[in-house]
């Protein structure tokens, strides 16, 4: 999932870059599991997040309204690959994500298929890191070199 190549900018200590890093991680395993309330339970209560689609929801309840239904529908036979791209320091207990999405088949590996990249806040919640915010865009994927 995540390489060596994340750029840490701020002072971020390595115990948060772990626990940020790990709520991705859970993120990107939720989908692929494609477990609409795991998914949900690593965006905070109040969250605000907008699809690939350009669909905003707001609220973890929402969103697990959303992404369950989505998950075991449309997106069933869909997977994904997170890359944490690039960690910034926003303030404390608040760090914003750069992640790039690779898609894949069920164990992995990269295949055809649209791409994106999110930007996430995630911040320290009374429950733990979780999502604040988040931004999901489809791209094109790069040109063959």
């Amino acid at each position: 999932m995540m390489t060596n190549d994340t750029l840490v900018v701020g002072d971020i200590p390595a115990d948060i870059q772990a626990a940020v890093i790990r709520v991705v991680k859970d993120l990107q395993d939720a989908f692929n599991a494609h477990d609409g309330d795991a998914l949900a339970a690593q965006f905070g209560v109040r969250a605000s997040w907008t699809n690939a689609v350009g669909r905003r929801l707001d609220g973890r309840e929402e969103i697990a309204e959303f992404s369950g239904p989505a998950l075991k529908g449309f997106l069933g036979d869909v997977y994904a690959r997170y890359d944490v791209v690039k960690l910034l320091a926003v303030a404390d207990g608040v760090v914003g994500v750069n992640v790039h999405q690779t898609p894949t088949d069920s164990t992995g590996n990269p295949v055809e298929g649209p791409r994106g990249v999110t930007t996430y806040v995630i911040a320290r919640q009374e429950d733990g890191w979780k999502i604040v915010v988040g931004q999901n865009s489809a791209v094109d994927a790069p040109p063959a070199a």
